[in-house]
């Protein structure tokens, strides 16, 4: 019968694999430091988990890209997809970039 401070110790560890496989899945392999917290960010305001990001799950989870919602939702599906968020991520930086030359 094993202890209760083993059952605890495999408990940590099968919680510390779950976040290590979430967050493996959020961002896809050599993604910039932005490109991966706006996958961390966008992961956990998607409350429904489908991928999609809502209006009402950007006010909750997002606030930012809520008030601008409207200009970044292109295809006017009322939803608003990582791809998108981090294409117009890299536009912005894009922006930033070219204006300080």
């Amino acid at each position: 019968m094993p202890s209760i401070l083993s059952t605890r110790l495999i408990l940590v560890c099968c919680a510390l694999a779950a976040v290590s496989i979430a967050q493996a899945q959020t961002a896809p392999p050599g993604a910039s430091r932005a490109q991966q917290v706006l996958a961390e960010r966008f992961a956990r305001a998607d409350a429904d988990h489908d991928g999609r990001l809502t209006l009402a799950e950007a006010k909750t989870g997002m606030p930012r890209v809520a008030q601008h919602f409207d200009r970044l939702d292109t295809n006017h599906l009322g939803y608003l997809t990582l791809d998108q968020l981090q294409a117009e991520l890299q536009a912005g930086l894009r922006r930033r970039q070219a204006s300080r030359q």
